[in-house]
């Protein structure tokens, strides 16, 4: 669809009516339409008006609607440089209007400068925030996002001032840091993007694929320990006072034989042959048939 110059929406559209005795403005019936360059023309008319216009009337809510569809090019324009980014064009659109109509409030005309040049960094940076916000894999606090961010500027400078990785002593130096908040904003960065688990991944020299989590972990041994901890509690708490403080010592405190003797008065000889009996008093218990 052809874009509408200034000079077709004049001529063709009605004029709105004002009550303050100033120039009427065209009646542009699709801004959408407009030329990006017979947008900023007509963005000075319509913005000259807009400071003009109390706020709430039908006036300023044409106005100030009109300057908006008017500048969508110039969103679009802002947008087109985030498509790699995977999501859909028109939702990054619909996010950097959001910074075009912020632009179109705060711009004062008084400033000279030309209102694109304004607006963009409202613009790219209302997209920059969605970006920021919605993109991590997992959910970070929005300082250690940020710290991520800083952190990847000052590496990337660092690193091409010294011909090499810089340490986290420099880089805290450069941030005005402490190095745990740097070494903190590393670990937020792998969680900016994580990798399915169920990812095909080559496995061998045969390129036979597999899938990611096939690869990850190890077995543990602690945790065949957690069903005898779970059995085991049941068959100490049947033990008399002495030989549960023997046991905490020995297993908890990790005493040796001869500071456990010293503990409860009596020879290393008979601490040793108490903790074999218990031991084996426990044993005993576990291969118990309906022992849980």
């Amino acid at each position: 669809m052809a874009a509408v110059t200034v000079a077709q929406a004049t001529a063709t559209a009605q004029e709105t009516v004002t009550t303050d005795g100033a120039a009427a403005l065209p009646l542009i019936e699709d801004p959408t339409r407009v030329s990006p360059q017979d947008a900023r023309e007509l963005s000075r008319q319509f913005f000259d008006r807009l400071v003009m216009l109390e706020e709430g009337t039908q006036d300023h809510q044409y106005v100030r609607n009109t300057l908006i569809e008017m500048n969508l090019s110039l969103v679009r324009y802002a947008a087109s440089r985030f498509r790699a980014r995977g999501d859909s064009l028109e939702d990054i659109v619909q996010v950097g209007t959001i910074g075009l109509i912020k632009a179109i409030d705060r711009f004062e005309v008084s400033r000279e400068v030309e209102f694109t040049t304004f607006a963009v960094p409202y613009v790219v940076g209302e997209i920059k925030r969605f970006f920021r916000d919605t993109s991590w894999a997992v959910h970070v606090p929005r300082r250690l996002q940020e710290a991520r961010a800083e952190l990847a500027r000052a590496t990337e400078e660092l690193g091409s001032r010294l011909g090499r990785t810089p340490t986290t002593r420099e880089l805290s130096e450069l941030m005005s840091l402490s190095e745990e908040e740097v070494i903190e904003a590393r670990k937020a960065a792998n969680c900016y993007q994580s990798a399915s688990l169920d990812a095909a991944v080559t496995s061998d020299a045969e390129n036979n694929e597999s899938v990611l989590a096939a690869f990850l972990g190890e077995e543990d041994p602690s945790l065949e320990l957690v069903e005898d901890f779970h059995s085991l509690a049941p068959l100490i708490a049947e033990l008399g006072e002495r030989e549960r403080r023997i046991i905490h010592l020995r297993f908890v405190e990790e005493l040796t034989q001869a500071q456990i003797a010293d503990r409860i008065g009596v020879s290393q000889m008979h601490v040793s042959r108490l903790i074999s009996r218990i031991i084996k008093r426990l044993r005993t218990g576990l291969l118990e048939p309906g022992v849980a």
